[in-house]
């Protein structure tokens, strides 16, 4: 049996990292010149021992938003960023629920009955 040949899809995530790190280095080196090294939500600061702990998060949560002026980026430490991110997810699967909740309700599904009692 001939095994798969990878090389492609390992050149294709190779491509896609670097893409990242690239494009990750170019928007956090910006954020970091423009912003104080504090996380803004904890307030902890940081120094160029424990920078790597400093993340830049995307107000709008676009990755791609990246304005030379920063006014989509905030900088958070990794915790709070974490936290951010985990709230984002539930805010939107609690309004997915609220929807699907909303276009469950039907006015009309108890007519046929109502009609009936008019006639009595």
């Amino acid at each position: 049996m001939k095994s798969p040949d990878n090389s492609k899809l390992d050149k294709l995530v190779a491509s896609a990292r670097a893409d990242y790190a690239k494009r990750e280095n170019g928007y956090r080196q910006r954020a970091l010149k423009l912003y104080p090294w504090i996380c803004g939500r904890c307030m902890r600061e940081f120094n160029q021992a424990n920078l790597q702990e400093l993340t830049v998060h995307h107000r709008d949560h676009d990755h791609d938003n990246n304005p030379n002026d920063g006014t989509n980026w905030e900088l958070l430490c990794v915790y709070c960023h974490d936290n951010e991110h985990q709230r984002y997810i539930e805010q939107e699967t609690s309004s997915e629920r609220e929807r699907a909740q909303e276009a469950m309700h039907n006015p009309f599904a108890d007519l046929k009955s109502m009609i009936g009692k008019d006639k009595d």
